[in-house]
């Protein structure tokens, strides 16, 4: 009962100070609002451009059943974008450079196709048309017109054969010209649509490009959470330090109550306001940067596995509260040794710089400090969607700071002034 009217004092006490409530409640938000949308600019503009495809122009002189057949295999090809032409627009459509290049199907294609006699295609690439390009639609149409180019020269093998068979006696003729092309031409169907060898072209990825990397923007608010989580537990190293100011700690000293549990009272208000902090952020991230047409914090994914982080984050920081307390004398000692270690710790964990990024500038070095470990903690479940099983060595980690903490703090707490 001790332990709690000892905390309960510092709560009343703390909840008068404006000055804090401002910078414990507002200027994270403040902080939030300012990086989602930097982040989600960075994010959107980092994103990849969607590709358009070239255009090639086509005129076909010819209406046959080849030229069609050659006009469907370039679109199915899905290289270009194909677009009909008449002949007056040719030379429009190259000179504004709305096409690559334009491919002219000659009358009589078709024809030529059925009786195996030489059909010319004519490419004219534009003028300041990419070689490139150009060269890729010469291997597109290249490649569909030897596919055609030898199916031809087999029905038209076929059909010589057929005429031959044709003068030889009535028991040797087995199959009829007709039936043998029929056949062939199934086949050819056939093989268009279930071709004996496929190709797939793979491209070997480094494991950063494997990895899937997470939207800027979210990661704005799990860092802040931490950063001004662990910023609060130098209200716990203040307020001890205005209890020997004016000489009430001795009192608590004297007080039937061990050091630990005169501690413990201590830190219970920096632990009450620091859940308190956390849903207020949480919130404000799942539903008030919804109302401001921002990336919300996709809380409802993990609200057991971010209560349990949020459970041990708010114990170190008051831990931490207590190692501060215990090293400095003086009020700016405690001034400058939260703001080197806090916003130090902070950028080294990942709270100012998204820990998908720092990890790939200083490797595991931010694993030394807990801001690493509780962003890493909510990152996994609130950005990647892992669960409970995958952050266990992250919940481990926070709890085994929490304790060096608190046991520094003990050990090194000087009672008696």
């Amino acid at each position: 009962m001790k332990t709690i009217s000892i905390a309960l004092k510092d709560l009343q006490i703390l909840f008068k100070d404006r000055g804090a409530l401002f910078q414990l409640f507002i200027l994270p938000l403040l902080f939030i609002m300012v990086f989602t949308g930097a982040l989600g600019a960075i994010g959107s503009s980092g994103k990849s451009e969607v590709v358009t495809l070239p255009t090639l122009g086509v005129v076909s002189l010819d209406y046959g059943e080849a030229a069609a057949f050659l006009l469907s295999k370039i679109k199915e090809d899905g290289s270009f974008l194909v677009q009909s032409l008449s002949a007056t627009d040719v030379q429009s459509q190259l000179d504004e450079n709305k096409v690559v290049a334009v491919l002219t199907i000659p009358l009589g294609f078709t024809e030529g196709i059925q009786q195996s006699t030489p059909v010319t295609l004519v490419i004219a690439p534009g003028k300041n048309s990419d070689p490139q390009i150009v060269e890729a639609a010469r291997l597109v149409i290249e490649s569909i017109a030897a596919d055609m180019t030898l199916e031809s020269q087999i029905i038209s093998s076929l059909k010589q054969m057929g005429d031959m068979q044709a003068t030889a006696p009535e028991q040797y003729q087995v199959f009829s010209t007709e039936r043998v092309l029929a056949q062939a031409r199934s086949q050819f169907v056939t093989a268009q649509a279930r071709p004996l060898i496929n190709i797939v072209q793979t491209v070997p990825q480094q494991a950063e490009q494997q990895a899937v990397t997470p939207d800027l923007s979210l990661s704005a608010v799990p860092g802040f959470t931490v950063l001004f989580v662990f910023l609060a537990g130098q209200t716990t190293a203040r307020s001890i330090y205005e209890e020997k100011k004016i000489g009430s700690f001795r009192r608590l000293v004297a007080a039937p109550i061990n050091k630990a549990q005169l501690l413990l009272g201590k830190i219970l208000p920096n632990f009450v306001i620091a859940l308190i902090q956390i849903a207020v952020i949480f919130a404000f991230g799942a539903f008030g940067l919804r109302l401001l047409g921002m990336t919300p914090l996709p809380i409802e994914k993990a609200p057991v596995g971010a209560l349990l982080v949020a459970i041990l984050l708010a114990l170190c920081s008051s831990a931490f509260g207590i190692l501060i307390a215990s090293i400095a004398k003086t009020e700016n000692q405690i001034a400058g040794l939260s703001t080197l270690l806090l916003w130090g710790m902070g950028l080294l964990g990942g709270s100012l710089v998204p820990l998908f990024i720092l990890e790939r500038f200083i490797g595991p070095l931010a694993m030394i400090v807990p801001h690493y470990w509780a962003n890493k903690a909510l990152d996994d479940l609130l950005i990647r969607g892992l669960g409970l099983a995958d952050i266990w060595l992250s919940l481990v980690m926070l709890g085994v700071f929490t304790l060096i903490f608190f046991a520094i703090g003990l050990w090194r707490f000087d009672f008696e002034r």
